[in-house]
Parts: structure tokens; sequence; C-alpha cells
């Protein structure tokens, strides 16, 4: 059962797409509580200011709120290395090691004379004439 329930979330048709932006709907919440809930206080703490809205400069009677975009390139960044870490890295790693076929046996070996490739069933080096065991 497990092994059907991987193959099922590593196939890549259709319907799993749709399962995948659902399931990136309901994450969303998890995302941005994690961002807003723990990370953006943690830049809080060091940087002093949390929100950066509170930011403009005025120029010819015209307010340029600069700290709104702090705050969304700031979300922006914290997003993309959380999902990066905690999703795409260990999703990574889990197909990885669900794709790892068993290294293929070798056709051929190293002469112990002349260090040239010769084929593994070979009784005598084409290239140095040496004996082998």
């Amino acid at each position: 059962m497990l092994k059907d329930f991987k193959q099922f979330i590593l196939r890549g048709n259709v319907v799993d797409l749709a399962i995948g932006v659902i399931m990136g709907a309901a994450f969303t919440s998890v995302v941005n509580s994690l961002v807003k809930d723990i990370l953006t206080p943690f830049i809080a703490a060091i940087f002093k200011q949390p929100d950066f809205s509170g930011l403009y400069f005025t120029l010819n009677h015209s307010r340029f709120t600069y700290g709104n975009f702090i705050n969304a390139l700031v979300s922006f960044l914290i997003v993309s290395v959380s999902v990066y870490f905690f999703v795409v890295t260990p999703l990574n790693t889990l197909v990885a090691k669900m794709r790892k076929e068993p290294p293929a046996d070798p056709t051929t070996k190293k002469c112990p004379e002349c260090l040239s490739e010769i084929p593994k069933e070979a009784k005598r080096c084409a290239h140095c004439t040496s004996q082998l065991a």
C-alpha cells in the first residue's frame, strides 16, 4: 500500500497536477504562518523593526512608500528560502533515493602492470601482454 502511494505521488499527469495545486493552496497558509509568526519576528528581533511600511519619502508632494516594497521583498525572499529548504530539497532527496538504480557491473578492469583498461574476462593484457590472475 505504501509502495502504491509513493508511485501515485511521483507520477506526472493532470490529476497529480490538480492535487499539487490543491496541496499548494493548503500549504500556503502554513508557509505564510511560518513567515509571519516565526521568521518575521526573528528578523524584527535582529533589526529592531518588524514592519517597514512606515518608511517613505516625499518628492514634489508625492509620497513614495518604499517600505511596502521592502516588506514585499523580504516576504518573498523568506517564502522562497523556506519553500526551497523545507519543501524542494527534502522532496528532491526523496525522489533521488526512490529512483536510485544499482550500479551496473563493470565490464572492464585495470591491468595491474600498465594500468590500461582491459575487458574483465581477459587473461592477458592487450597492451603490455602481462599474464593476469
